[in-house]
């Protein structure tokens, strides 16, 4: 089942326009979101990113889109799934409504979610090979777009084909000014000595939910330096870690890049300290 503008469908019963604005424009927002025994982990800091994100894409905000009506909607969905008892991984996506070409005819929007189940509730550490490679054949461009979950994915799709094709469990990509944005499908860190960085939103990062609560969690602890600072691809090879957040993998370490290649300890470590504050909400 699927949960389509509050009315829950099967999913071979679902259909959208083939004028959606979501499809025929990149016209969409979404979220995603992970759900443990019931309890949306991280909640409050999804909510605030997609009502931001709407904002910024000048979609109007119903009345009805309080923080408690939508975590309704979204256990409603996994409950009658039967995954609120397990781990869930949910799709929040918001559209605005169909009319007009490239210039809408109305702020208002539709929204739809879906859920399935994931392996496990809480994330585990994947030591296994993880090699990646930059991506340049085409670059994030730097701003504010950049920074919010939309459906103009172009760039990460034409990445992840390239990684499929070259054998690459993931690829870097880079802004305009050639700087290290984020990977394909998440926030990339540096780790060299006592110092963590990752690429501020400026240089056109993802305001990821992982990223922000691994920020907080390395501000908190004592013998790590936090820099949210450019990132040249020069650097890579002169790491000691790297590794990759996400909401679904948590914290991804990656093994080798080119000729170098990489250890996990922080990445194991900021992962224990994720699970502990994702099961304190």
């Amino acid at each position: 089942m699927i949960n389509l503008n509050g009315k829950l469908v099967a999913n071979d019963k679902a259909s959208l326009s083939i004028t959606n604005r979501g499809f025929a424009y990149g016209d969409s927002v979404f979220e995603t979101i992970r759900v443990i025994n019931g309890k949306i982990v991280f909640w409050e800091d999804h909510y605030f990113r997609l009502m931001a994100s709407m904002r910024i894409m000048r979609m109007e905000i119903p009345a009805t889109f309080s923080p408690e009506f939508l975590e309704k909607e979204i256990l409603s969905l996994v409950k009658e799934n039967e995954l609120d008892t397990t781990a869930a991984r949910v799709k929040f996506s918001v559209y605005r409504e169909e009319g007009g070409y490239y210039r809408p005819k109305t702020k208002n929007v539709g929204y739809l979610i879906n859920a399935e189940k994931l392996s496990q509730a809480f994330y585990e550490l994947n030591e296994e090979d993880y090699i990646i490679e930059l991506f340049k054949d085409h670059y994030i461009n730097s701003g504010l777009l950049a920074t919010i979950k939309s459906n103009n994915r172009a760039v990460n799709v034409l990445g992840s084909i390239y990684a499929d094709e070259n054998d690459y469990e993931n690829c870097l990509l880079l802004n305009e000014k050639k700087h290290v944005v984020e990977a394909l499908n998440g926030n990339i860190f540096l780790v060299k000595g006592n110092t963590i960085k990752t690429p501020p939103l400026s240089d056109g990062a993802l305001n990821g939910i992982t990223r922000k609560k691994l920020l907080e969690i390395i501000e908190k602890t004592d013998d790590l330096n936090l820099e949210e600072a450019t990132i040249s691809p020069f650097e890579l090879q002169k790491a000691d870690e790297l590794f990759i957040t996400n909401v679904i993998t948590g914290v991804q370490p990656i093994t080798k890049y080119r000729k170098k290649s990489f250890g996990n300890n922080v990445a194991k470590s900021l992962l224990s300290k994720l699970n502990v504050k994702a099961k304190l909400g």
